[in-house]
């Protein structure tokens, strides 16, 4: 496949590519563009281009661009599903309702573009200005750079690229290196949707094209998710230039399960939440589990049969519980984790082994706090239950950690639920309910090493947008 450059599909300048491999059988499967920084150079200008056709669209057609790319990816839903799927290792249902899931992003961006208002502002407040007033425009950035993940790559390109369309912004992606096929093939309905020339560009190939993108003068925001050492080095790139940068970032949420907790509800949520979904790549999965000591024996108990009953295998079989990870390195890298758990006195009671990009669901106990099993992320299917004896001890706990993205607490106490809330150092807090979940309608992002701003789709527009300030000054009263 090809990438799209000034409304052209088209190889890279020196022609060079990079396979696309199904992570669960290694099998090449496509071979895509690896950009040069001269594609990556005519991308940029062609979106000046596109840039200024954007800002003169009618917000009326920018809805309608992206209501019907909806409804063609409605309409090859299936197809999608199994494309995203034979590039990204997740089970078969998950990249069918990952597909769908982008269909109502399209949607409610094509909804929120018409809805793009400003404001008036008495200015009687101000001595002196009682007779004056002020009026807010929003007006689009101009190019947004959109630099995409692996793990949920449909859902999280479809918030940057349908919410910067939809606020009058001309948008250069760059793909996931390991699947940018489902990208690639969407791209296409926009691209016959009517968009003006280069008010979509989409790139292929490595870091280096997203950093020649953050280091461009001709780019006003980038949108990143990934990891958090990733976000790092764009704002470091970035800086120069005071672009801004909107950055969704990793994450190590902690769940805390109270002693009132059903014990079976509470089992099944953790397994899906950390095992099942994405097959445990996913920024909110849940990652540390703090369990009062009264009920930790049941929980763990269920947790690690739950584990061993889950089914590892191919992930276009419906049968199949968990797939692959997106590569073997990334395996690798879940592998050396547990490895060091170990060695720092944790044991496993399930799981533990890899096979080639597959890496068993993983049931820990004995992790400490402080250890970088409690500390990092671990982007796999690995789960540490921890015993806690006091409430307040358990939401410190959760907050010792450098990132913010969610948290959980399962419990039926409300005065319970409304003390986290209140003192969780995060974005989001999940009650009864694992915190592997995103609903597009609401603010998603963390604080700390999790990122900056919120995304969704009445929020990326704030992100997407600038406000212009009109001052009429003594605009009231008699005329002279």
């Amino acid at each position: 496949m090809d990438m799209l450059i000034d409304g052209g599909w088209t190889g890279a300048s020196d022609g060079a590519v990079d396979p696309i491999l199904n992570p669960a059988t290694d099998e090449e499967i496509a071979t895509v563009p690896r950009a040069t920084a001269a594609d990556v150079a005519r991308a940029v200008a062609a979106a000046q281009q596109g840039r200024d056709a954007m800002a003169r669209l009618p917000s009326h057609r920018r809805f309608e661009i992206l209501e019907s790319v909806a409804r063609r990816i409605e309409a090859h839903q299936v197809e999608l599903g199994r494309l995203l799927c034979r590039e990204n290792g997740k089970r078969i249902g998950e990249t069918t309702g990952e597909v769908g899931v982008a269909a109502r992003i399209f949607r409610g961006y094509a909804e929120e573009a018409k809805r793009i208002f400003g404001k008036s502002v008495p200015l009687d407040a101000i001595p002196g200005r009682e007779r004056s007033l002020a009026i807010t425009l929003r007006q689009p950035l101009g190019v947004v750079a959109a630099i995409v993940p692996f793990n949920y790559p449909v859902e999280l390109w479809s918030h940057k690229v349908a919410g910067g369309l939809a606020a009058g912004n001309a948008v250069i992606t760059k793909t996931p290196e390991d699947c940018p096929l489902a990208v690639l093939e969407i791209s296409r309905y926009l691209e016959e949707a009517g968009l003006p020339r280069g008010a979509h560009q989409v790139l292929t190939g490595g870091r280096d094209v997203g950093e020649a993108l953050v280091r461009s003068d001709g780019v006003q925001l980038v949108a990143m998710t990934g990891s958090t050492a990733a976000g790092r080095r764009i704002l470091e790139v970035a800086a120069p230039t005071l672009k801004k940068v909107h950055l969704e970032l990793g994450g190590n949420d902690a769940t805390i399960i109270c002693d009132d907790a059903d014990v079976a509800d509470t089992a099944d949520a953790l397994i899906r939440g950390r095992f099942t979904s994405g097959n445990g790549q996913i920024c909110c999965a849940v990652k540390r589990v703090l369990v009062h000591r009264s009920i930790h024996a049941p929980l763990l108990e269920a947790v690690v049969a739950g584990a061993k009953r889950l089914r590892l295998g191919d992930p276009m079989d419906p049968s199949t519980d968990v797939g692959p990870l997106i590569n073997r390195r990334s395996a690798e890298r879940v592998e050396a984790q547990v490895n060091q758990a170990v060695a720092d006195g944790a044991t496993v009671l399930a799981g533990g082994a890899r096979r080639g990009s597959f890496f068993e669901p993983t049931v820990l106990i004995g992790v400490s706090p402080g250890t970088p099993a409690f500390a990092e992320e671990t982007f796999g299917p690995v789960l540490p239950l921890i015993p806690y004896d006091d409430f307040e001890t358990a939401l410190t706990l959760a907050n010792d950690s450098p990132f913010g993205l969610q948290a959980a607490i399962f419990t039926r106490d409300l005065r319970r639920v409304m003390r986290a809330y209140e003192v969780l150092d995060v974005g989001t807090v999940v009650v009864n309910h694992t915190t592997a979940v995103r609903v597009e309608t609401l603010p998603f992002g963390g604080n700390k090493g999790s990122g900056n701003g919120r995304e969704g789709i009445h929020d990326t527009l704030e992100q997407m947008t600038k406000v212009k300030t009109l001052l009429l000054h003594e605009i009231f009263g008699p005329a002279n």
